[in-house]
């Protein structure tokens, strides 16, 4: 009995591929067909995190929304922590708003 023939072999792995639905990659190439074939990892990602929940701050926006009182004492306190540092002169310095303003203000030393 003769060996198969490569040419043989070659349309017997054609048709095998055909009858199978995979891919005929006789130079054996690199394709990414094992990656494609895996199923998709978003979904299982996106389930991973929990929806977002309502937070404080979108109950608070909700009640102003109706004109009804709710307040952020956390943020009330950092506000009028910030108004002391003003007055006592440790604020935030003010932002030029030209490019001849910071130009103006740079050589000055106080």
């Amino acid at each position: 009995m003769a060996a198969p023939t490569r040419g043989r072999l070659l349309e017997l792995t054609k048709l095998q591929c055909s009858l199978f639905s995979t891919t005929f990659n006789p130079n054996q190439q690199r394709l990414g067909n094992k990656i494609l074939r895996q199923r998709l990892r978003g979904p299982a990602l996106a389930a991973y995190y929990p929806r977002r929940s309502t937070t404080i701050e979108d109950m608070l926006n909700e009640f102003k929304r109706f004109d009804l009182e709710g307040s952020n004492e956390d943020e009330d306190n950092r506000f009028e922590s910030i108004q002391i540092a003003k007055l006592r002169g440790k604020g935030a310095p003010k932002k030029k708003r030209t490019a001849a303003e910071s130009r103006a203000n740079k050589g000055k030393k106080r």
